[in-house]
């Protein structure tokens, strides 16, 4: 095969348009392919790519994107809290704040940032791949190498026969909505009821975006009316945006790597969006595999996988596991009676 560029990107969203940036930066060429939105994947209007999640950037993901030229606008948040059932755990970051953005921003500021840096994009699905001990070809363009950011559902981990079948019983969702309103708080509030949770983050001077997670068919109203204090604010006030929805969320991989074939995001494995940490952890694999290819070490992606995701794998695992057990109810119970504890976890997640 003969390579028309060096890192061929499957997926336009945040992950996707952050390791093209990467590449670039490391003076290599990058395409990505993208079926939704054709050229300009983040574009505003019908071409812009949204997602249901909780739109909240933890402190450790701010510089990492503002070292890779790119700073969208949002809302500052300056910590977590934990609310159920009238107890309440507040925890503000101890030295840097993080930042509420909606998705399509954040798109549009990684993708403007990949067009000023000269990343080339396709418009077309992926349905096969072909690769050789010289490139990968996929969707009519071959790459040296080729990374999937293609998202939970990742057709790039299917065609590798990465993925792992993922009992259906006790999977999660997402539900997303946001409201025209000015923020009440800086935090992100983290509303427990008996089945889901409900993030709020602000993402704008008067936009906050509402994320459900919960069990398959959970309803988003019924479950923002059974937090009064949650339901009182958004009294009269009209929906900003459709609903959206995502999941379900196990999703697993064998390996992160395939041949000249690697997965970043999503793709490469998600447990639960219960920490928020989604982002500085796709940024943190996206700079990983630029990194081993750009110093001629593929190879050692799988060990830099597990080294950078270590701490969100095991602090969110063990925390769905709670979320998902008979001790439920006994997590913000918890997290009050042990607020030093409840502080290193956020903190831990934030770096």
């Amino acid at each position: 095969m003969s390579p028309d560029t060096d890192i061929l990107i499957v997926g336009g969203g945040p992950v996707g348009l952050a390791a093209a940036i990467e590449a670039r930066l490391a003076g290599l060429s990058a395409t990505i392919i993208e079926p939704r939105g054709g050229s300009n994947p983040a574009g505003d209007g019908q071409g812009s790519i949204d997602k249901a999640c909780g739109e909240g950037i933890m402190p450790g993901a701010v510089p990492a994107l503002t070292r890779l030229g790119v700073s969208p606008h949002g809302h500052p948040l300056r910590g977590v809290s934990y609310q159920s059932a009238g107890r309440r755990v507040d925890h503000r970051f101890r030295s840097s704040s993080g930042l509420g953005v909606r998705r399509t921003e954040l798109s549009r500021a990684l993708a403007a940032r990949a067009d000023e840096l000269g990343v080339g994009r396709v418009s077309g699905r992926v349905d096969a791949i072909e690769q050789d001990g010289a490139g990968v070809t996929a969707a009519g363009v071959t790459g040296r190498y080729l990374l999937a950011a293609d998202g939970l559902h990742s057709t790039v981990r299917r065609l590798c026969g990465l993925e792992i079948a993922v009992p259906q019983q006790g999977r999660r969702f997402g539900l997303r909505r946001h409201y025209a309103i000015a923020p009440w708080s800086d935090l992100i509030e983290v509303h427990w009821t008996p089945r889901a949770e409900a993030y709020v983050t602000p993402v704008s001077h008067d936009l906050v975006g509402i994320a459900l997670l919960g069990p398959a068919r959970t309803d988003f109203d019924e479950a923002v009316a059974s937090v009064p204090a949650l339901a009182e604010r958004l009294r009269g006030i009209a929906p900003a945006s459709s609903l959206r929805g995502a999941g379900p969320f196990d999703q697993r991989a064998t390996r992160r790597s395939f041949g000249r074939v690697m997965l970043v995001g999503d793709a490469s494995g998600y447990v639960d969006a219960i920490t928020g940490e989604g982002i500085r952890v796709g940024l943190a694999q996206a700079r990983a595999a630029i990194e081993c290819i750009a110093v001629g070490r593929p190879g050692y992606y799988e060990r830099e996988w597990m080294l950078r995701t270590r701490d969100f794998r095991v602090l969110t695992a063990g925390l769905v596991a709670a979320a998902t057990s008979p001790f439920r109810g006994a997590i913000v119970p918890t997290a009050v009676a042990l607020p030093r504890v409840f502080g290193g976890v956020v903190e831990r997640l934030a770096r």
